[in-house]
């Protein structure tokens, strides 16, 4: 099979029956112990005394502060060291984590319990305070000498609190919160109070719960972990652990290839045919729960049309893109919210591709021969800069718009995205959005709504519907107010409405591991085969 293009049924062929279904369902390795954890191949008996393994990704992260970035390729490293209140299974059920039991109590109110016997990385025992700390750190400005741009990933949460005589934390909320659990089952670090109150250099050192403790940072270099003894379920299987980037698939692809590395993100389809023919590493795939598009400020022209915004969507020939760039391996997109999630709208369709009608919206914005440039990160995402080059090409061909395309660095770029002023940030740029909670709140609050973290738009509908949505119980109605939001997104076109992403690994034959929808790599999962 030629590796210049490989259909999309052969490409997950190439992960073998068991696992390509495996990782279509979003499964991962391990079996869940009785404290609803989970645990490695190693079935609790001694780990391995020299295993290690490298991941090489797209990029090093920004800092080691788990409260302080907003980039999955960070969280990917720092939750090696650290840990949250809750997690997900392998199917994406909530399980306890560094809280026993979690339970509400009234009506903007709940409560978790939290584990003994649990100690940080430097010997100290996790306590009730280190978790109201950690969570006030996120949402409330200036605690901890933070303001966390994570806020709005414990969307409606206000703070917390130890509770008296219980080992025991209570956390509050504005309105009922519906989704607080599912919150803070894919957010929310837990960090030792003490630790960052005397710690000047929390961005270049670890202090977690963990099952890898840090060894070695060398910044934009690599990041280094060793196994951590003490840790409170089984120690991992892994004994060494390390974190490197490569901005090029072709160079992490090589590095894999060559034994350099062990798991590689974003394998092209066009290299899938090296890796799977061979003799020592494999692909994993999975559709994962990133949203890639093209964001548009509303706020300065010609970005503030409607109309141009709308033009700019039927410009797109969404599908030649996702099979001539991509090969068949994304879904395309028309709303912010993708199909599966809680507030998904069945009802609303993709943009089409309609030249004619786009140039005739253009002409009625009043920004006939605008000239726009297209801002994309390199090596972030998969096929990033092919995809904002064909994007620009097609607006191109319009006879009214001109458009280019400015590569960037991502952390540079997203560093103006998260800063909280959107003048900082470019008019139009590529990126992409992950929302491992599975409902539309968390990818409409932070994006989309005024007040949002990263918000490129505003509109008034939009925030009450999203408000409502907030203050109802999780059922029918809610999810109403979600898919009305979704309809009104779609209509306004804040974006263009690319692709999902699929998340498509090169793993070293050697090891027993699978991807994840939420696109991140627990090291606690690899063992030998």
């Amino acid at each position: 099979m030629s590796d210049a293009k490989v259909s999309r049924r052969s490409y997950l062929k190439f992960a073998g029956g068991a696992a390509a279904s495996a990782a279509l369902a979003g499964c991962t390795g391990g079996n869940q112990d009785g404290n609803g954890t989970t645990t490695t191949g190693g079935g609790g008996g001694e780990p391995p005394e020299n295993f290690q393994v490298t991941i090489t990704q797209g990029q090093m992260p920004s800092t080691l502060d788990p409260h302080n970035h907003r980039e999955t390729t960070t969280d990917n490293v720092v939750l090696q060291a650290y840990e949250g209140l809750l997690a997900r299974d392998a199917e994406g059920k909530i399980i306890s984590k560094l809280a026993t039991e979690h339970e509400r109590v009234e009506k903007g109110t709940v409560k978790f319990t939290i584990r003994e016997g649990v100690t940080f990385h430097n010997g100290d025992e996790l306590t009730p305070e280190d978790v109201a700390f950690s969570i006030n750190r996120i949402v409330e400005p200036d605690t901890g000498g933070l303001e966390s741009p994570q806020r709005d990933q414990l969307s409606g949460v206000t703070g917390a609190e130890v509770v008296d005589g219980e080992r025991a934390v209570r956390v509050n909320s504005e309105g009922i919160n519906p989704v607080v659990f599912s919150l803070f089952a894919s957010y929310c670090d837990v960090m030792q109070k003490s630790w960052v109150q005397n710690t000047d250099q929390i961005a270049k050192k670890m202090n977690g719960t963990g099952p890898f403790e840090l060894q070695n940072y060398n910044e934009s270099v690599r990041v280094v972990f060793q196994r951590y003894g003490d840790y409170w379920r089984d120690p991992a299987d892994v004994s060494k652990l390390t974190f490197e980037a490569a901005k090029e698939s072709s160079t992490r692809v090589n590095q894999l290839l060559n034994g350099e590395t062990d798991i590689v993100v974003n394998v092209p389809p066009q290299s899938a045919g090296r890796v799977k023919n061979s003799n020592g590493a494999r692909i994993a795939p999975v559709p994962s729960t990133r949203i890639i598009y093209n964001a548009m400020r509303y706020d300065v022209e010609p970005f503030s049309s409607q109309k141009f915004r709308r033009a700019l969507n039927l410009a797109i020939d969404l599908p030649s893109i996702i099979e001539n760039i991509l090969s068949g391996f994304a879904d395309s997109t028309g709303q912010p919210t993708l199909e599966g999630f809680t507030g998904y709208n069945g009802n609303v369709d993709p943009y089409p591709a309609n030249k004619q009608k786009a140039q005739r919206l253009v002409e009625e914005s009043g920004h006939a021969g605008a000239s726009i440039t297209l801002h994309t990160p390199v090596g972030r995402y998969l096929k990033d800069v092919e995809i904002a080059q064909a994007v620009s090409r097609q607006i191109d061909q319009l006879n009214n718009v001109s458009c280019s395309v400015q590569q960037r660095d991502f952390t540079s770029l997203a560093g103006e995205l998260t800063d909280g002023d959107i003048e900082t940030g470019p008019n139009f740029y590529l990126i992409g959005w992950g929302n491992a909670t599975f409902d539309a709140s968390q990818t409409i609050i932070p994006l989309l709504t005024t007040d949002g973290a990263l918000t490129s738009y505003s509109n008034d509908r939009v925030d009450r519907l999203m408000q409502e949505a907030q203050n109802m119980s999780d059922g029918d109605q809610r999810k109403q107010k979600l898919q009305q939001a979704n309809k009104i997104l779609h209509d306004q076109a804040p974006w263009i409405f690319l692709n999902r992403q699929y998340s498509v690994y090169g793993v070293n034959q050697e090891l027993q591991w699978e991807a994840r929808r939420d696109e991140r790599i627990n090291a606690y999962g690899i063992s030998q085969k």
